[in-house]
């Protein structure tokens, strides 16, 4: 019997290679022939499923929003039930997915980091870096938006301007934590961003 092969798993596994082919060799080295040696499958499996490296490309940079989405989700959940997490809890851990806190977070910063860098002289990524910019801007204006209407932000917070000052402070350290390691911990990035949660709460917020 022909062996059945099922397509989403397929993509998953392909996606999963091309996330670690860039975090160890970079985008330059994320080939077709690469990727599909990573994944254990022939060259031709690869076409089958993505009709070009740019496609390919692609594919694995809405995978990266799914996930970031799907755990942010996740963290929303936390809200209710019989144990629910606070407001404040749930907005730090909300913003700290966007920060390289463990190994499946690093490897999708240095992913991110490769598309975005590349989406500057690559038309057709673009498109899918900008909306994984603004998408990560949303999640912070939410939060901030959200603190706001439960009295937890200072009086006078500018909203646009605070977004603006967050998430560059999130592009920064995750950033930092890929390019310098040796100077700047996970666990001092999350604390820099504690730090800098607490300028905008009220006293006891």
């Amino acid at each position: 019997m022909p062996k059945i092969v099922d397509p989403d798993a397929r993509r998953r596994a392909v996606t999963d290679a091309v996330f670690r082919v860039i975090h160890r060799d970079g985008l330059e080295g994320a080939s077709l022939r690469h990727i599909a040696d990573e994944a254990g499958l022939a060259v031709g499996s690869v076409r089958h499923y993505f009709a070009s490296h740019s496609e390919l490309l692609l594919f694995a940079l809405a995978a990266l929003r799914e996930r970031m989405t799907g755990r942010i989700l996740g963290h929303l959940d936390r809200l209710a039930g019989p144990d629910p997490a606070t407001p404040a809890e749930v907005a730090e851990a909300v913003l700290a997915e966007f920060l390289p806190l463990d190994e499946a977070r690093l490897q999708e910063t240095v992913v991110w980091l490769a598309f975005v860098t590349a989406a500057r002289t690559r038309p057709e990524l673009r498109e899918q870096a900008v909306r994984l910019h603004e998408g990560a801007r949303l999640v912070v204006r939410r939060v901030l938006d959200r603190a706001a209407a439960l009295g937890r932000t200072a009086p006078g917070l500018d909203p646009a301007l605070e977004t603006e000052r967050l998430s560059a402070l999130l592009d920064g350290l995750a950033m930092s934590v890929v390019l310098h390691p040796d100077r700047l911990s996970p666990e001092t990035s999350l604390e820099v961003l504690r730090r800098h949660l607490d300028t905008l709460r009220v006293a006891g917020g």
